[in-house]
């Protein structure tokens, strides 16, 4: 059983950055596939990024990819999402899963056992 915990979200102005994190307790992260999702007001969910801990594997769909990076931090138990170069479109909650698997990450939702509350990022104009 895993428990994720997001925060690092605020109100950042278009262009700038945050670095959102997601701390995990419950077990270690070795053979984790962390996802990071959004849901931006009146959308559906969107798979943003996936870290694999076993085979390193990462993801970034098109419109975080460039600008974004995902890491993971053993020591702490955490993964992260740095983003830079904020723009309108990135605002919304975004949510880190857990799936316990030696598999490569996906951005499928239905592949995560574990989520998070949320941590709301607003990128203002």
């Amino acid at each position: 059983q895993l428990q994720l915990v997001e925060s690092g979200g605020g109100l950042v102005q278009s262009g700038g950055s945050l670095r959102l994190s997601c701390a995990v307790s419950g077990d270690t992260l070795k053979y984790v596939v962390i996802g990071w999702f959004r849901q931006a007001p009146g959308k559906e969910h969107e798979g943003v990024s996936c870290l694999g801990t076993s085979d390193g594997s990462t993801y970034y769909t098109d419109s975080v990819r460039g600008r974004s990076t995902i890491s993971a931090d053993n020591a702490k138990n955490a993964v992260y999402l740095q983003m830079n170069n904020l723009k309108l479109e990135d605002t919304g909650i975004y949510y880190c899963a857990a799936v316990i698997t030696g598999q490569p990450c996906t951005v499928v939702r239905s592949d995560y056992d574990y989520w998070g509350q949320g941590t709301q990022v607003t990128v203002s104009s």
